[in-house]
């Protein structure tokens, strides 16, 4: 008898506002969906646009900072919360990020932003992501990929991604490139 493997969809948030050794901003991007789709457990099921925003630092908008650009990723997922997140800090390092600051520059920022619509706060992990809900630069490729996408919440329903889109106001541009799911194996 075989065993089944339950596989969850989970919504990864990828950014990156600084070249590395291995790429430019968006060949960083291109790299961590590859790096994602080739992990064992996983599956990209459908990657986003790319988009492009301003720096967010603690004290709000940078704009003497080097520009992000950002995407989502869908995926299913058969590894816990845990061991996916891990598993995504480990693609960042591999890119070069460097965890000197909090919201400070980076090569590559990989966010674990829902899996499969559970709460869970602990001192390893937050899901959802406690502040994707507020930010364009999640919520804008999220939306390119996922029209019908509902963040919950902590404290119960946040509500569907177009509204809570609507409600920010941060600046996001649609960045020009190539898809970042070319080479992938479909």
């Amino acid at each position: 008898m075989s065993r089944m493997r339950v596989e969850l969809p989970v919504v990864i948030a990828l950014g990156s506002n600084l070249d590395g050794a291995l790429g430019d901003r968006e060949q960083l991007l291109r790299l961590a969906v590859r790096a994602i789709d080739s992990l064992v457990g996983v599956r990209v099921t459908d990657v986003s646009g790319i988009v492009e925003t301003p720096a967010l630092k603690p004290h709000g908008v940078d704009e003497t900072a080097p520009s992000y650009l950002n995407a989502v990723v869908l995926a299913r997922s058969a590894l816990s919360p845990e061991m996916l997140l891990g598993a995504l800090h480990g693609i960042e390092a591999t890119l070069g990020r460097l965890r000197e600051e909090v919201w400070g520059d980076r090569t590559i920022d990989l966010d674990l932003i829902d899996f499969g619509g559970l709460a869970r706060a602990t001192e390893e992990i937050t899901l959802p992501h406690p502040r994707a809900w507020q930010r364009a630069f999640v919520l804008a490729p999220w939306l390119q990929v996922q029209p019908d996408a509902v963040l919950g919440g902590a404290d119960g329903q946040r509500g569907r991604v177009a509204d809570l889109l609507a409600a920010t106001t941060d600046r996001v541009t649609e960045y020009p490139a190539a898809p970042l799911s070319e080479g992938l194996d479909r």
